[in-house]
């Protein structure tokens, strides 16, 4: 079965702080979507209101046409996946997944085993005295293994190392090729993830900035290099984000659309056009936003 979520003008206060400001956006079924902001942007207060671990202040929250809220069915498909403290889990691995699979109805018990031989995850030493990296990956095969239509994972890799982050970026690829299913990633590593990415969400400051696909947000984006007179009359239309100057010679990062008439305007002033990473376009459309509000 096929899900789809919509928030529609999605809020929730605590006390005198909007932590989420009339939201409103969709997802679908089969996409990847990666979830980006600065600290205190509202990422996880988003992600709990879909888990329905919370109830908006205001707006529309919507699975498949049903509000998830306390909706048994539908909250038993949502698997919110976050860094869970451990300190007091004396259970195994193999305890632990069998205590899971009792709860989740898509649970994969024959996966599980195999990402617990891919990540070497000793099955009869207590979670408890797990390193950090193995506690993440526990949550990763949690996560996977569950076969949630709607999976989140949220910054859950970060005490994993660069060998295990990328077998889990791996099995991001292939699992949504087995089986798809709506993936959010929330993360801080944009440079790392950023091509398992179909779609772009970035929150700032509890607003939507970016809603679009992958292709599009870095469409918008480049750096147009050459000589500093030429460079700033060229780029004057578009947003500028970022500029640097050595002499004569001038960089300037833009947000904007650079058309076909544009690129052949910018050969014929000798300018050098450049692809933005989606890393620099967040940095600076954020770093943008938060001084103008200064």
């Amino acid at each position: 079965m096929s899900y789809h979520v919509e928030f529609n003008n999605v809020s929730k206060k605590f006390k005198n702080f909007e932590a989420i400001k009339e939201v409103s956006f969709k997802l679908e079924h089969g996409k990847t979507y990666g979830l980006i902001g600065r600290n205190g942007a509202g990422k996880t207060t988003l992600l709990s209101l879909l888990a329905s671990f919370q109830l908006p202040s205001s707006g529309q929250i919507s699975v498949n046409g049903e509000d998830p809220f306390e909706n048994r069915r539908i909250m038993s498909e949502i698997n919110f996946v976050y860094e869970v403290d451990y300190s007091n889990e004396y259970d195994t691995v193999t305890d632990y997944l069998e205590a899971t699979e009792s709860y989740r109805p898509n649970f994969d018990q024959e996966y599980a085993n195999k990402l617990v031989e891919l990540f070497e995850l000793p099955l009869d030493k207590p979670i408890r005295d797990f390193s950090t990296g193995m506690q993440s990956a526990l949550n990763i095969i949690l996560g996977f293994a569950s076969r949630c239509p709607i999976t989140i994972f949220d910054e859950v890799y970060l005490g994993m190392d660069a060998p295990s982050r990328e077998l889990f970026y791996q099995e991001v690829i292939e699992e949504q090729n087995r089986n798809p299913r709506i993936l959010i990633l929330s993360t801080h590593l944009v440079s790392e993830m950023d091509y398992l990415f179909d779609h772009v969400l970035i929150l700032n400051r509890g607003e939507m900035m970016i809603d679009e696909s992958f292709d599009q947000v870095i469409q918008r984006g480049a750096s147009i290099t050459g000589d500093a007179g030429v460079v700033d009359a060229f780029a004057a239309p578009f947003n500028i984000l970022n500029s640097q100057q050595l002499g004569r010679t001038k960089s300037v990062m833009v947000y904007g659309e650079i058309n076909a008439e544009k690129q052949i305007e910018a050969k014929r002033l000798d300018l050098e056009i450049g692809p933005l990473a989606l890393q620099d376009l967040f940095i600076h459309l954020t770093k943008k936003e938060r001084s103008h509000e200064a």
